[in-house]
């Protein structure tokens, strides 16, 4: 069995952010030389998320609306974390995107269901993060 494994870097200018970083992942899934088997792709930082969803802009919004409504930001004292740091609400946006996402490789090729992408989810951005891709097969 082969394994692989590859660091992907993001630093964003705004505090949030949805990336598509599908091609990046299929480049990964390319130089690995795996046919058939996983795909595990992971946010490495608390207050990142990677998951899977259209690659739509209204849809985008609609996130980052919900997303606010559910932890907004401000005012930060409104959060028990928040003193050294004000991003309380990135680690619960990060709870509710989710950490990771396991896509099935199948003939070389990540096995997706109509309009799935793998996207980065950065909620409190302006600094340099990683996602960790890990891909075991044959």
């Amino acid at each position: 069995m082969k394994s692989y494994r590859k660091e992907l870097w993001f630093n964003t200018s705004t505090r949030r952010a949805f990336i598509n970083i599908t091609p990046e992942v299929e480049s990964c899934l390319k130089e690995s030389g795996v046919r058939e088997g996983l795909l595990l792709c992971n946010a490495m930082h608390i207050s990142a998320s990677v998951f899977i969803n259209d690659d739509e802009r209204g849809l985008h919004a609609d996130f980052e609306r919900w997303l606010e409504k559910l932890a907004p930001e401000k005012p930060y004292d409104q959060y028990a974390h928040n003193g050294a740091e004000d991003n309380a609400d990135a680690h619960l946006k990060r709870t509710i995107m989710g950490r990771e996402v396991v896509v099935a490789v199948t003939g070389g090729s990540l096995d997706f269901g109509p309009w799935e992408q793998i996207f980065y989810g950065e909620f409190d951005g302006k600094r340099r993060k990683r996602v960790l891709v890990k891909i075991i097969g044959e």
